[in-house]
């Protein structure tokens, strides 16, 4: 399970219960429209955690909602593992300041709404554990500040968008367990800022980019699982640097049986690999592969 890293200076920020919704114009009164369009898309909240999402309370005080030091706009919408059951509004779009949604481990259900895309303050995007379906939508390359992607263990269908490689930003691009489809796009080796990619259990395909041996910042890889098997190709893995096996990342494999092409230099690797991970340098999970030398 991800555990995303909301700041505390954040989750501590309050405005002064004595301001008045609405006192320093419309936008005010717009972020709280666009949260009480977010609750009534809400069927199920078991703990109650809305009930305090009402006109007489300031909004900026409503649980799970953090605004600004100096304004009051919302800059963080945090209702992860609550219990939730609802759909994700396209209102929330209009959440113009939002920097951090976590909204993870609820029951949560239908599109990740492209409104999504005009937040391009956003930084922490996190929807894993839920039911969304439809597909990842390509304007979330609009949200230039975008640190951490977490739509794991969702329904979601399509490619994975090649605009996504835009993010420079992305640390963490988390999207296991859901039924993706396609190549793994060449263009994500240009996610420099790039630490964790997890993109296991989907129905992914193809060759292993040679491009992913760019990232120097990974950390973790996560590839194990697609039902449809992918092929790590010739120079994918050839070309990049020693330690971005054996020194710094933790590749997951899973169950998945890979087939590597390397030139003969590299098949020294592979049993290196095997003692270095008895050491706890590189974490490989049980997977089988098959060793085809490239002469």
């Amino acid at each position: 399970m991800l555990t995303l890293p909301i700041s505390t200076k954040y989750c501590q920020a309050n405005v002064a219960a004595g301001l008045i919704i609405g006192s320093h114009g419309n936008n005010q009164t717009d972020d709280q429209l666009a949260l009480l369009a977010f609750k009534a898309q809400i069927i199920h909240d078991p703990l109650r955690v809305l009930n305090s999402w009402n006109s007489t309370i300031n909004f900026c005080e409503w649980r799970g909602v953090v605004c600004g030091r100096q304004h009051q706009k919302v800059v963080v919408l945090d209702l992860q593992s609550h219990g939730l059951v609802g759909s994700l509004y396209p209102h929330i779009g209009n959440l113009s300041f939002l920097h951090t949604i976590n909204l993870q481990n609820n029951s949560f259900y239908g599109g990740v709404p492209s409104e999504v895309g005009r937040l391009f303050r956003l930084r922490i995007f996190g929807l894993s554990n839920y039911s969304f379906t439809g597909e990842i939508p390509s304007n979330l390359s609009s949200c230039s500040n975008l640190q951490v992607f977490s739509i794991g263990y969702n329904k979601l269908s399509g490619i994975i968008p090649k605009e996504l490689s835009s993010l420079q930003k992305l640390e963490t691009l988390h999207l296991c367990e859901n039924n993706l489809i396609g190549i793994i796009p060449d263009s994500l080796g240009n996610l420099s800022s790039l630490q964790l990619l997890n993109l296991s259990d989907n129905n992914l395909n193809g060759r292993i980019p040679n491009s992913l041996g760019q990232l120097k910042s990974l950390q973790v890889l996560g590839l194990g699982s697609n039902r449809n098997g992918s092929t790590i190709g010739n120079g994918s893995l050839n070309d990049a640097p020693t330690d971005f096996f054996l020194n710094d990342i933790s590749i997951l494999l899973g169950s998945s049986s890979f087939t590597f092409e390397f030139h003969p230099s590299v098949l020294s690797l592979l049993s290196k690999l095997e003692t270095e991970k008895e050491k706890n340098i590189v974490s490989v999970s049980c997977f089988t592969f098959k060793v085809r030398s490239k002469q």
